[in-house]
């Protein structure tokens, strides 16, 4: 059962509403620290992260020209051109709020690499949530936030989200996850 909208907060509507369209342009994942907070975690936050599939320039002109109609704009500029060529190509994140209000963000970036289509591929919706969002999988989180990321937020959230999951985990897939993210990005 989904959430109505009225039952959602702040980061949670802008998400969804974000999602509605990005959902029209490619395959996305909400991934980080966003997956612990709406499993219950109290962390202050104002970004929501986003892997988007690699997309064509042209494609994410329309995607851009969309999310504007819809009352959003990049932090980084209005050409759509520019911010392929410039950000998105060279795998740096845009950074989308709603005009005017500086809170919240979403951090988008495009597919990088093995791991990150791997993630997509295995994307799911996690019942536990109730949302409506595509998420890369609770091993995955917790395998990039204890072996990648390692900040003392990053384990805390691996923490709560290893309570949550205790004994429906697969460990197995946690390790392969942690042996992948070694070989590709460390």
């Amino acid at each position: 059962m989904e959430r109505g909208v009225s039952d959602l907060n702040i980061l949670e509507k802008f998400a969804l509403e974000f999602t509605h369209i990005v959902e029209q342009y490619g395959r996305y994942i909400i991934v980080s620290g966003f997956v612990a907070i709406v499993h219950g975690r109290s962390r202050a936050t104002e970004d929501i992260d986003m892997i988007l599939e690699r997309i064509s320039k042209e494609k994410f002109v329309q995607l851009h020209a969309h999310l504007e109609k819809e009352g959003f704009e990049c932090i980084q500029g209005e050409n759509p051109v520019m911010l392929y060529d410039e950000y998105l190509a060279q795998n740096t994140p845009l950074r989308y709020i709603r005009k005017g209000m500086p809170l919240p963000d979403m951090e988008i970036k495009l597919a990088k690499d093995k791991l990150d289509e791997l993630q997509l591929q295995e994307r799911t919706k996690l019942p536990m949530t109730n949302l409506p969002f595509w998420f890369s999988s609770i091993e995955t989180n917790i395998a990039f936030k204890e072996e990648y990321l390692k900040s003392p937020k990053d384990l805390e959230d691996a923490r709560h989200l290893r309570v949550l999951y205790e004994g429906i985990l697969n460990e197995e897939q946690i390790n392969r996850w942690k042996v992948l993210i070694k070989k590709v990005r460390l």
